[in-house]
């Protein structure tokens, strides 16, 4: 794949966490993580910070009975509009990006 490629995969990659969450992070790394070095970080990196987010929503969910969890799923709401974003935009220009904040499962 050649590296305008590998940018806009990357890019859309980061983009489809906004609306689908992990689906477009998981889809990616399975289908594109043999294809090049910077979409297989970019696809893995978003896979991680989605996973991490799924984990922020359901204590946030499970935590909303004592209403703190509302905070929770709204902290994590605009950290995914927020750092979604900004990977996007390191992807689309070449930079590498690592989520703050997110736990290593695939690497």
């Amino acid at each position: 794949m050649n590296p305008s490629d590998e940018k806009m995969w990357a890019t859309l990659v980061n983009v489809g966490g906004l609306f689908f969450n992990f689906l477009p992070a998981l889809i990616g790394y399975i289908v594109l993580k043999d294809r090049g070095p910077f979409v297989r970080a970019h696809t893995a990196t978003a896979l991680n910070f989605q996973l991490t987010l799924l984990i922020a929503y359901l204590v946030g969910g499970v935590l909303s009975i004592v209403f703190i969890g509302f905070f929770i799923i709204f902290a994590a709401y605009i950290l995914n509009i927020v750092l979604c974003i900004v990977a996007a935009v390191k992807s689309n220009r070449g930079e590498w990006y690592q989520y703050p904040m997110a736990i290593r499962f695939v690497s």
